[in-house]
């Protein structure tokens, strides 16, 4: 069994991809990983825990603050796994999950607009993009043997698993 060197093979050009993921990554897991800190620790004039509590319990979720936390860890961590290209199919699918649970409640039938759902229907593209492409050459992924090669299906797995888990949590709301 061979160990992986931290180093890439330079005998391996860099692909446009390889560039272009990366920034996606960063892009992406920055807004998702600032959201979710915004709501956990009340950092960069987010709301803190409470607040967005009672958010979730207007929105008719149950235990509201109990759902601010998993919303909150579940971005900050899909977000900062997408910035370090860790598990990046996974924590792809659990981003579009948040983010179908933020289309579900925000959306009042317009898509523009100050009630539009364009920017979540954005990061849900960007996610689903990342988790299908993989996560370019420059991610921690190639340093985990079974996430080394991206395979589409793990992406799709992923994707499924967020929007299935997504709906899940639409269920408990009244």
């Amino acid at each position: 069994m061979t160990t992986p060197s931290l180093r890439l093979d330079p005998r391996v050009p860099a692909t446009p991809y390889d560039i272009g993921l990366p920034v996606l990554r960063l892009v992406l897991g920055a807004i998702m990983a600032l959201h979710g800190t915004q709501k956990l620790f009340r950092w960069f004039d987010g709301p803190g825990v409470k607040i967005t509590g009672k958010f979730f319990e207007k929105a008719g979720y149950p235990a509201g603050e109990t759902m601010a936390v998993i919303a909150g860890l579940t971005e900050t961590l899909g977000g900062l796994g997408l910035i370090l290209g860790l598990l990046t199919p996974l924590a792809a699918g659990a981003i579009v999950g948040v983010m179908v649970n933020a289309i579900a409640v925000k959306w009042a039938g317009a898509y523009l607009g100050a009630e539009g759902v364009e920017f979540e229907s954005l990061i849900i593209a960007a996610a689903a993009t990342l988790a299908l492409t993989g996560p370019g050459r420059y991610a921690l992924d190639h340093f985990v043997p079974v996430l080394r090669h991206h395979r589409v299906r793990y992406g799709v797995a992923c994707l499924l698993l967020g929007v299935v888990l997504a709906f899940l949590i639409l269920l408990l709301r009244d």
